[in-house]
């Protein structure tokens, strides 16, 4: 006659479902898998699981908990991706106590993860889209942009995020989502220069830098954490978040094109503004530091990590484009040196103040993606010329593929674990 589970089996399924909570909320905050099976494991260990194992991917996971002869199997699935870095200093900071007081009883882990899980964003609507305007206003800037193209970009990026932040918090899918705000961003920078050409103020030469506008949809988190996924061998889950980078990008890159063509306007890169070389020095790593602050904290970063990250990423990035256009490099060496570089810094400083190392770097180089090159990639392949597509989509790669080997071999420099096969 068949028997339910014993004590000790219930007490498994209880401690197997409290890990998997805890690896589901790291999986829906963004971080990449290597991150999400080390949160699940340093909990599994508290609770007093003998041995834990986890499968996981962009959107589920598989886990199986062992207790003696007795094992538990169990599977999730996460529907809602996006980035959340405070959530994922939450569980770092949840992690480190329960492994300090183990053992831990389920209660008291399910008591933080309803906390972690409740606790609302740091920063409402109005102010995370003001991030992502000074994010791409400062983008603008690096990227040979004036005045007009800097303030253009700061209007239409504030204006997306806002309404992407809006609708996916609404539960709208976040593909048509990403169409409609590149659309909105970039027919408000346009409509901000007709603007000023109606009023006489400039001379009608701005219109090619609205792509800055859109750049706050570049997906610069989930391309860094699944090109490192890809490097501790976790293919399933690196394939997989960067085929939904892939995704958002184009998405939002069609939307820019099909405002291109409406319009009647090419991406072309705008001319530099002539300033004296001191100068320009001097507000490239000002845009720097604010760009990369603008990101950190439209990723829901405290102040304090963003500062962390915008200290970590201005030089390096400055260094990065003097490499290049002084000392003729690759852009995809200077890349390359600039990740290992931040990977270092973040390394250093991380856990002197306590918080994930991955939310210190992958803000600090998203600056560095080459956003306004790949949508101009798009741009010329959906027009059928696949020769300038491949001129800028190319180098665009190639710098991903570099920022991530920096940020990797930084890593393996610095952390055992990646630097050997356990």
């Amino acid at each position: 006659m068949p028997t339910g589970p014993d004590d000790a089996e219930l007490e498994l399924i209880r401690r197997s479902g409290t890990v998997l909570r805890v690896g589901r909320l790291s999986l829906s905050a963004g971080t990449g898998s290597y991150r999400v099976k080390a949160s699940m494991a340093r909990v599994a260990r508290a609770l007093g699981v003998d041995r834990h194992q986890a499968h996981v991917t962009l959107t589920e996971i598989t886990t199986t908990s062992h207790q003696g002869r007795s094992f538990r199997t169990e599977v999730t699935e996460v529907r809602s991706v996006g980035v959340n870095t405070d959530r994922l200093a939450e569980l770092e900071h949840l992690a480190q106590r329960v492994e300090a007081h183990a053992p831990v009883t389920v209660a008291e882990v399910d008591a933080e993860v309803d906390r972690i899980a409740t606790k609302p964003p740091l920063y409402p609507v109005w102010l995370n889209a003001l991030w992502a305007a000074l994010a791409c206003g400062a983008f603008a800037f690096l990227n040979n942009g004036g005045p007009v193209e800097v303030l253009g970009a700061f209007l239409g990026a504030g204006l997306g995020q806002g309404l992407r932040r809006t609708m996916l918090h609404r539960g709208y899918n976040q593909f048509g989502v990403t169409m409609l705000a590149a659309a909105l961003a970039a027919v408000t920078y346009l409509g901000f220069v007709a603007l000023l050409d109606l009023a006489g103020v400039t001379g009608g030469a701005h219109e090619t830098g609205y792509v800055a506008a859109a750049l706050f949809l570049v997906p610069g988190f989930p391309l860094v954490t699944g090109a490192l996924d890809l490097a501790r061998l976790d293919l399933s889950a690196g394939v997989a978040r960067l085929t939904w980078a892939l995704m958002i990008f184009v998405s939002a890159a069609f939307a820019v094109w099909a405002v291109s063509i409406v319009v009647g306007l090419s991406p072309d890169p705008p001319g530099a503004a002539a300033l004296d070389p001191t100068a320009r020095q001097a507000l490239r790593l000002l845009a720097s530091f604010v760009g990369v602050l603008g990101f950190a904290l439209m990723f829901n970063s405290p102040w304090s990590m963003a500062l962390v990250a915008a200290g970590v990423a201005a030089v390096p990035n400055v260094l990065r484009i003097a490499a290049v256009e002084q000392l003729v490099w690759p852009p995809q060496a200077a890349a390359a040196v600039a990740a290992f570089l931040v990977g270092l810094l973040a390394a250093w400083a991380a856990p002197r103040l306590n918080i994930p190392r991955v939310t210190v770097y992958v803000p600090a180089v998203t600056i560095m993606v080459p956003g306004v090159g790949a949508y101009r990639a798009v741009y010329h392949l959906s027009n059928g010329d696949v020769t300038t597509a491949l001129e800028y989509g190319v180098p665009a790669a190639l710098v991903v593929t570099a920022l991530a080997v920096g940020l990797a071999v930084a890593r393996m420099v610095t952390d055992r674990e990646w630097g050997f096969e356990h």
